[in-house]
């Protein structure tokens, strides 16, 4: 069994490591077109300096990122928060304000630090605390996430909190961005619990009960890296593979153009395979799938799920970003912190989404003596910054950052990924045209889907999503062999 691979990053090699498992015998291609592994994980070092220049960690309330980086012998390179800073500030009129204790993303857990917050206004923080009398819905329709904060929390909690919150994530249009593709679970709590204050100081109570009643195992922080930089993930993944039995084969700077049916499977790179796993950005998958479409000999069974699929894989925007780190001498930070980074609104009118503390949020990342600043901007607030010359983009956004930081003198060095179309739009709808596409992919032979495009942004979901396509394309390939050998 032969099986490709198109995408060398996280959810590609994902797809290989759990092919390997299940079908250890299996000869797998893994194709790419940049000349490293990784896709958007890359770690620089640099003067005896740790810089990520894309994710810099993910997140443990899902499980995929914990239990791979078990799997591959890198528990012991786990990196957990730093303990003192586990907080967030908030820019408001320019100077940095800590989150309220307890908010949650979009909701309090606490009503007193709320009230005190100088984030937010008398009549601001009157209209949250309103929350609690709003009427709620009891329907599954989908929502904006900018609709369904002003419904619940009021246009000064969305504008001054959440907004800025949400938009570090998902660096998208909240105004488009979907609360059921999201954050599902807080509509969930309004159909509850009727309030989303009410059903959070409820859920806290339950998970200090939950801590209590644990007597054993290890927990970690809700973001935690690896000590030796996000980058070593996709190649202990390939040195596993390179040890095997069967060692999947690697081939950069190699870009597939085309792919198209063929006798008993599908041809690309001039060879054919049983199987194709797409985990390359979907823009490319779809335009793959047209050229599968457009082949002479196209089978005329496989034009129509080939070009829907293709149809509904482009209508997943995307929108990129720039990131920026800076490193200083420790002595040029003329400010302590209590938190690990800062958002910052919309409505403040600054090309800054959110700026991380790296080498403080992590202290493995610089020695003592020098300080680590990560700055992102782009997305669908600012989109020309996400390929904006380094020459205008770099002073722009270090002016800018000296006004919400105390900095003395300029930079040691600076360093910028680029990273244009790689963070695709949950909009509103998403999770039916998902559906849809996973409907498709469900009616076809030999082909599976993997990213980011569908279920989640992060590390951990991309993982999942590469585990969930080699088990597709495994399970397939499994039946087609009992069924010859069987004849």
């Amino acid at each position: 069994m032969r099986i490709a691979i198109i995408g060398a990053g996280i959810s590609g090699f994902s797809a290989a490591r759990r092919l390997r498992q299940l079908l250890p015998e299996a000869e797998l291609r893994i194709f790419d077109r940049r000349n490293r592994i990784g896709g958007v994980l890359e770690t620089l070092h640099k003067d005896g300096l740790q810089i990520e220049q894309s994710a810099d960690n993910f997140i443990t309330t899902v499980p995929w990122g914990i239990q791979l980086c078990k799997e591959l012998g890198l528990e012991n390179d786990l990196v957990q928060t730093n303990p003192k800073v586990r907080r967030t500030y908030v820019v408001r009129n320019g100077k940095m304000h800590l989150l309220p204790d307890g908010f949650l993303m979009m909701a309090p857990t606490k009503l007193m630090p709320m009230a005190i917050t100088p984030i937010l206004s008398p009549l601001g923080k009157l209209r949250a605390g309103l929350e609690l009398l709003m009427p709620s819905r009891k329907d599954d329709m989908d929502e904006s996430m900018a609709s369904f904060v002003k419904r619940r929390l009021g246009r000064e909690v969305y504008e001054r909190l959440v907004e800025p919150l949400v938009s570090g994530v998902y660096a998208a249009d909240m105004e488009k961005l979907s609360v059921l593709a999201t954050l599902p679970r807080f509509r969930e709590m309004e159909r509850q619990y009727g309030s989303l204050i009410r059903a959070m100081q409820r859920q806290l109570k339950a998970n200090k009960q939950a801590r209590l009643a644990e007597q054993s195992g290890a927990r970690y922080s809700m973001f935690i890296t690896l000590r030796s930089g996000l980058a070593t993930l996709c190649q202990t993944i390939a040195e596993h593979l390179q040890r095997d039995r069967f060692p999947a084969a690697i081939q950069l700077n190699k870009e597939i153009t085309a792919v198209e049916k063929a006798a008993g499977g599908w041809r690309l790179a001039g060879e054919t395979f049983d199987a194709v796993i797409y985990a390359c950005p979907v823009s490319e998958t779809a335009k793959l799938l047209r050229t599968a479409a457009a082949a002479e000999d196209a089978c005329p069974a496989m034009l129509r799920p080939l070009t829907m699929l293709a149809d509904k894989l482009s209508g997943i925007e995307h929108e990129g970003t720039a990131i920026a780190t800076f490193a200083f001498d420790a002595g040029q930070i003329k400010q302590e912190f209590r938190g690990m980074g800062f958002v910052v609104p919309k409505i403040e009118n600054n090309p800054i989404l959110a700026g991380s503390f790296s080498s403080l949020k992590y202290e493995h990342r610089a020695p003592k003596d020098k300080f680590l600043i990560r700055v992102f901007a782009g997305g669908a607030r600012n989109p020309h910054l996400a390929d904006m010359p380094d020459s205008d983009l770099v002073p722009m956004l270090f002016r800018e950052l000296r006004k919400i930081i105390r900095i003395d003198g300029e930079p040691l060095f600076s360093a910028v990924s680029h990273w244009a179309g790689t963070m695709p739009q949950y909009h509103v709808g998403h999770r039916e045209r998902v559906r849809e596409i996973e409907n498709i992919i469900d009616s076809m032979t030999g082909i599976a889907v993997a990213g980011n495009a569908f279920h989640g942004v992060g590390i951990p979901n991309c993982i999942q999503s590469g585990f969930q396509a080699a088990e597709k394309i495994a399970a397939e390939l499994t039946r087609h062999l009992t069924k010859t050998n069987g004849n």
